[in-house]
């Protein structure tokens, strides 16, 4: 009789334990999106459909790329700085998606990364470079936390042309892969003011990183020393960081552009890795780029696909 109701206690007590720690979990959402000129396609209707998309989705915290105003409605003539709403306009236009918290990273030029939050921010350390290597967009470190779990985020905004960025004779450097390397540059510079050589710890790195991964090369067919893997390379090879997309969908290419590449990527280190519930680029019929019919070289609502990863922390 003693064992049995000693037996009923263990029972009890570990099914008390299961529940609590799984009532400890506190589920967290991240939104990434590189959305194309300050949201182009949004300033035509107040950002009606931008809010009620993001809404919808609920996230806790926004990773945004590309986040000022550049050019007119519907047009590629820029606007005077005294008429862009963002970066400016951030707090008032999270707010209407309920992030009450906004940082502005490192902004260099008209391509800045903007993160709005639910929480607090706490911003760390915007990210420009130095006078020898121009961090070309940017770059930013900023803190959230979500229960009793400290989260650095990370955000990237590489250097888009096939020519390095600080090149004297562009087609020169665009024959010799001069911006492969410069945006593999950008991407050390950046992990050695970040994580640098951390192998622990709660650290997440999302960006448009404007470069290609090998273990997507199903997709590309390029050859195996191809300059093009570079700065995805030095991620790989000198990180702990882990490609959240690619660890859920291994044997898949999941494309996060209009061009049918993979450019955007949430990297997380392998503390978090276990944490991650679900990951996905989003694809549905307001997030699908459609090529705009006047300014075509831009697209509505973007260029690029929005990430979602689901966490519990």
């Amino acid at each position: 009789m003693k064992k049995t109701f000693l037996i009923i206690v263990l029972l009890l007590t570990y099914c008390c334990g299961t529940e609590c720690d799984s009532q400890h979990k506190t589920p967290f959402r991240l939104l990434y999106w590189n959305i194309q000129n300050g949201m182009w396609d949004g300033q035509g209707d107040n950002y009606d459909r931008f809010v009620d998309w993001v809404s919808r989705q609920a996230p806790d915290v926004c990773v945004w790329c590309e986040a000022r105003s550049i050019y007119y409605t519907g047009t590629s003539d820029k606007m005077p700085v005294e008429e862009k709403y963002l970066v400016d306009g951030w707090p008032e236009l999270a707010g209407r998606y309920d992030h009450r918290f906004v940082y502005v990273c490192g902004m260099r030029d008209n391509y800045p990364q903007v993160i709005t939050s639910r929480t607090p921010i706490h911003g760390v350390k915007k990210i420009l470079g130095t006078d020898e290597l121009i961090v070309a967009h940017g770059a930013g470190w900023a803190q959230v936390t979500i229960g009793d779990r400290t989260l650095n985020l990370v955000t990237v905004h590489t250097w888009p042309h096939p020519w390095a960025y600080d090149a004297e004779d562009q087609e020169k450097s665009k024959a010799e892969n001069g911006g492969d390397a410069y945006r593999a540059k950008e991407v050390e510079y950046i992990c050695s003011e970040t994580i640098n050589d951390a192998k622990e710890g709660n650290w997440l790195m999302m960006g448009d990183f404007n470069s290609i991964s090998r273990t997507d090369n199903a997709l590309y067919g390029l050859p195996a020393d191809s300059p093009k893997f570079q700065a995805q390379d030095y991620i790989h090879d000198n990180t702990s960081y882990l490609d959240i997309i690619k660890q859920k969908y291994p044997e898949e290419v999941i494309v996060s552009t209009w061009i049918d590449t993979r450019y955007d990527y949430v990297f997380c280190t392998p503390d978090l890795l276990p944490l991650v519930k679900d990951a996905r680029i989003i694809h549905d019929d307001y997030t699908t780029p459609v090529r705009d019919a006047v300014v075509t070289k831009f697209a509505r609502p973007s260029d690029h696909l929005p990430i979602i990863v689901d966490f519990e922390l």
